[in-house]
């Protein structure tokens, strides 16, 4: 039996902080009081000194480029990545090559993960046009979500035809999780702004393209179909204040049927970014003003935003250097992702048990995720220890992305990541990776 005892932490749970002992036998948590001691002479003895432990962060909403886009990144790079940043379970989207639409595609997303995979593991499979009779073979109990692009993607996964959207959110009981961004507004933006500048447009005007209207217009009319259908419906990335309207926190999140995330670049920077950072904060939808910004904010903390995620989407330097018509949308996150919240903590803006909510608890919840997202008997050990007085700077040689770049480079967090446990294994121990990982397919209680 593998054992593993966490002592002297103060764990981070379900809205409250206690100085507590974990013990952990094989993948499970099976001990949580104030002193517990070792049983045998072979147990793993962490002694936490005082610091964070939180349940291992999920991450909803992620890019991994697997298949087909691996001179970008792969499953077991940004898996790897993602554990140093404290997430030890993802969602993976389907907009890769070939695209996840159909079953025999999707099983071998599972496949690759199965032998690469740092973290766990599941992925979305995805809507098109064409392809409601493989969206009805999908076992709820098994894939994450149904993803549906209302607005820029790639291949044939923009769904902008009305009757088979709303054939989709009619038929299907998966949970429907949507990118919203209005096309046409976007087009003709777009169109407007080649037109003045060519194809080198200045980075600053990528929110006027991407605008505050294209939003709104794509999820607000999501959010009507979803009540027309009776859907259920997540929203990702909102990034204006203009959309938080549209959802509400007067239920607990396990009973709403439309919900919301948003994602850390949205949380973090402003279109006073740009001048600076350039194409490296270019994401879709684009990050907007600074009242934008306080609106997320503001949502998030009084719950009509449930969950924060990244939505990691890495591209090379070489394509990120390119004009702005050329240059794709994207960025790696979740290597920082955690630590960037722990900075917002630093400066008063989120607690820590806030930020457990919503990077632990609720996606956990959102997608009935069987035994994981909080530190309980019974549940599978996916746990992160964290020292929030442990400053270090993001450069060239602490960067995992397989991209090799980061939003965040030059930065000093003052947080940091000591220890990654998956499924009652410590597989990142202050910078240094076990052997080998421990990962496991994530199920759904449906």
């Amino acid at each position: 039996m593998h054992t593993v005892l966490i002592k002297n932490a103060k764990v981070v749970n379900e809205g409250s902080i206690q100085n507590c002992d974990v013990l952990i036998q094989n993948e499970e948590i099976v001990e949580i009081a104030d002193s517990i001691s070792a049983k045998s002479s072979d147990t793993q003895i962490i002694d936490a000194e005082g610091n964070y432990l939180f349940p291992g962060i999920i991450d909803d909403q992620v890019h991994f480029r697997e298949p087909g886009l691996t001179h970008k990144a792969t499953i077991e790079t940004e898996s790897k990545a993602a554990i140093a940043g404290g997430i030890t379970s993802f969602i993976e989207m389907p907009n890769t090559i070939p695209q996840a639409t159909t079953i025999e595609l999707l099983d071998d997303k599972f496949e690759i993960a199965k032998k690469t995979s740092w973290a766990n593991y599941s992925f979305m499979f995805g809507g098109t046009n064409d392809n409601l009779d493989e969206i009805l073979k999908v076992d709820p109990k098994k894939v994450a979500a149904l993803k549906i692009f209302l607005g820029s993607s790639t291949g044939n996964m923009l769904v902008d035809d009305p009757k088979v959207l709303e054939n989709i959110f009619s038929k299907t009981n998966l949970l429907i999780a949507v990118h919203c961004e209005d096309e046409a507004t976007i087009k003709s933006n777009l169109a407007t702004h080649i037109k003045t500048f060519g194809e080198d447009i200045p980075m600053e005007y990528h929110p006027k393209i991407r605008s505050e209207e294209a939003c709104y217009l794509s999820s607000s009319s999501a959010i009507a179909l979803a009540k027309k259908t009776g859907a259920r419906l997540h929203v990702f990335h909102l990034s204006t204040a203009k959309e938080t309207a549209l959802f509400d926190n007067k239920l607990p999140l396990g009973k709403k049927k439309i919900t919301a995330e948003v994602c850390i670049h949205h949380l973090w920077f402003s279109d006073e970014d740009y001048k600076e950072k350039g194409t490296f904060i270019k994401w879709n939808p684009a990050v907007k003003t600074t009242s934008d910004r306080e609106g997320l904010w503001k949502a998030l903390l009084d719950d009509r935003i449930d969950v924060i995620a990244t939505d990691h989407a890495p591209h090379t330097l070489e394509e990120k250097k390119n004009v702005y018509t050329k240059a794709p949308s994207g960025g790696p996150l979740v290597q920082h992702a955690l630590i960037a919240m722990l900075e917002n903590y630093h400066h008063g803006k989120i607690s820590l048990e806030k930020i457990v909510e919503k990077m632990c608890h609720n996606p956990a919840i959102l997608f009935q995720i069987k035994n994981r997202g909080f530190i309980k008997k019974g549940f599978k050990a996916d746990l992160v220890l964290v020292d929030l007085h442990a400053p270090w700077t993001v450069n060239k040689s602490n960067i995992l992305y397989k991209c090799g770049w980061s939003p965040f480079e030059g930065f000093t967090f003052k947080s940091r990541v000591t220890h990654t446990l998956v499924n009652g294994k410590v597989v990142y121990n202050n910078t240094k990776f076990a052997k080998t990982s421990n990962a496991q397919q994530l199920e759904f209680n449906r």
